[in-house]
């Protein structure tokens, strides 16, 4: 791969690389090596990782299968202080300088583990249009920053599993507040800079997080259902007019064009994947609340919470000549066309995410193995999460390995599994904090015939906590 010592960049970039590896090291507490060698393996295996098995055969991983399964089920890992390392290390930007982060949702199915504790009903598409299913398994919740243009890398910064008793809602705004609080402590965001925007899609309730998170600096950006209604602001006070003065204005209802007013405005631009795009804004658009699920224990009147909402509408989508329109809603008010424009173009950067969805469970191998408690789970989690942090500050280091019948790419073009193909090549120039496995031998285990007398408990799937929808079922249930 050459000297590193060619360009001053590529020494930087290594020097990064080092220090995250060292970090790391020191935020695992117990089973440390193990935990270690097994990220090395899974960045250094030819083609996609199977099974963990596979992976204690590579040259990197230096002990036994059993030291890795020992280390996933009891080993220890500083997650907190993970967190702050990985909210310390460079983060892109879009054009403006401004932060864009994007929260979702993917589950690790295991509907073949009746023994593993903490599993939900997970909503997965289906191959077909408009089919899905539910299957058991365990969501997690991640954020990461995203790259500005089309590209497959974004920087993972926190995930968090979704449990029986969770409010996906509320953990989801504990978990944003909690990254944000991170990336200001870090020096990502200073009085007078752009609000940090948070992208999101139509599972999460938009204008819920918008008020939760009315004191950071953010903006909330979400797409809602076609079949919404939303409120207009309401019109000024007439003189002479008596009794009292009305809350919200008249019905705009996303399905029925009628109720549109004019918008207040209009951008198109052309691009190369969608054709034209038409964007149409309405300014100080609201829904109008009730005391029904989230808003149920709200103490006083219901909040107005206005925003901007935007119409994006494109002449084609790959495989579909005859797309939908997207309804967006920001919790942004008075916004200008430039910021129409930022708005749907940072939303379809949005989609970068399922690129680092696929590598983790295609490439990375994040729900192929077998664990049985989610406490295991959540290591393997942050273990692939900082094996694809280390191949993001790889990119610099990395050459390109392409197959013979793949074509040739920029060094800044470089998707991640092209950079995983060279790291063992990087690896060789590092420093190694794990030592060297002790010679030992292999434990009794089980003696030939006899029985397992204590067999693992069943659990249940689905939700533990029944919460109430209606104020009056709220109002009426005991306790």
């Amino acid at each position: 791969m050459g000297s590193v010592q060619d360009e001053p960049g590529r020494v930087e970039a290594l020097g990064r690389l080092c220090r995250f590896r060292r970090e790391f090291y020191d935020c695992l507490t117990r089973r440390a090596d193990a935990l270690f060698e097994a990220v090395e393996a899974v960045l250094c295996t030819d083609g996609p990782v199977r099974t963990l098995v596979d992976l204690t055969l590579a040259p990197e991983h230096r002990r036994g299968h059993g030291a890795l399964y020992d280390g996933l089920n009891s080993g220890r890992l500083e997650i907190s202080r993970l967190r702050r390392t990985l909210a310390g290390l460079a983060l892109p930007t879009a054009a403006d300088g401004r932060l864009v982060l994007a929260v979702d949702v993917s589950p690790w199915l295991r509907s073949d583990a009746p023994t593993s504790a903490d599993r939900l009903f997970c909503h997965v598409h289906g191959r077909a249009k408009n089919q899905a299913q539910l299957i058991p398994g365990w969501p997690y919740s991640f954020v990461a920053a995203l790259e500005p243009g089309r590209t497959s890398w974004t920087a993972v910064l926190d995930a968090v599993r979704l449990g029986p008793d969770d409010d996906a809602t509320a953990v989801t705004a504990d978990q944003l507040r909690a990254v944000v609080g991170r990336l200001t402590a870090a020096g990502h965001w200073h009085d007078g800079d752009p609000n940090i925007l948070i992208v999101m899609d139509a599972g999460y309730d938009v204008t819920r997080l918008a008020f939760v998170l009315a004191d950071l600096p953010v903006e909330v950006l979400g797409r809602i259902r076609s079949d919404r209604v939303l409120r207009l602001p309401k019109p000024p006070r007439q003189p002479g007019v008596n009794g009292r003065p009305p809350k919200h204005g008249p019905e705009f209802a996303l399905d029925k064009p009628a109720t549109w007013p004019a918008p207040q405005h209009t951008t198109t631009t052309h691009t190369s994947r969608y054709g034209q795009a038409t964007a149409a804004s309405w300014d100080r658009l609201h829904p109008r609340l009730t005391h029904r699920t989230c808003w149920l224990d709200h103490s006083g009147d219901l909040p107005i919470i206005e925003g901007t909402l935007i119409r994006l509408q494109v002449d084609h989508l790959p495989g579909d000549r005859d797309p939908k329109p997207v309804w967006l809603w920001s919790s942004a008010v008075d916004a200008t066309a430039a910021d129409i424009d930022r708005a749907w173009q940072a939303f379809l950067r949005r989609f970068d995410l399922e690129h680092t969805f696929r590598l983790f469970k295609q490439t990375l191998g994040w729900t192929r193995p077998k664990l049985r408690t989610p406490q295991a789970a959540d290591r393997w989690t942050w273990l692939i999460i900082v094996a694809h942090t280390q191949l993001r500050l790889a990119r610099p280091l990395a050459r390109d390995l392409r197959r013979p019948w793949e074509k040739p790419a920029p060094p800044e073009r470089l998707t991640p599994a092209r950079v995983r193909r060279g790291f063992r090549n990087i690896r060789a120039i590092m420093p190694l904090p794990a030592s060297a496995p002790k010679p030992t031998k292999a434990g009794p285990g089980r003696p030939p015939g006899s029985r397992n007398y204590r067999p693992a408990p069943h659990h249940d799937v689905g939700k533990t906590t029944r919460r109430e929808l209606t104020m009056t079922a709220h109002q009426q249930q005991k306790g």
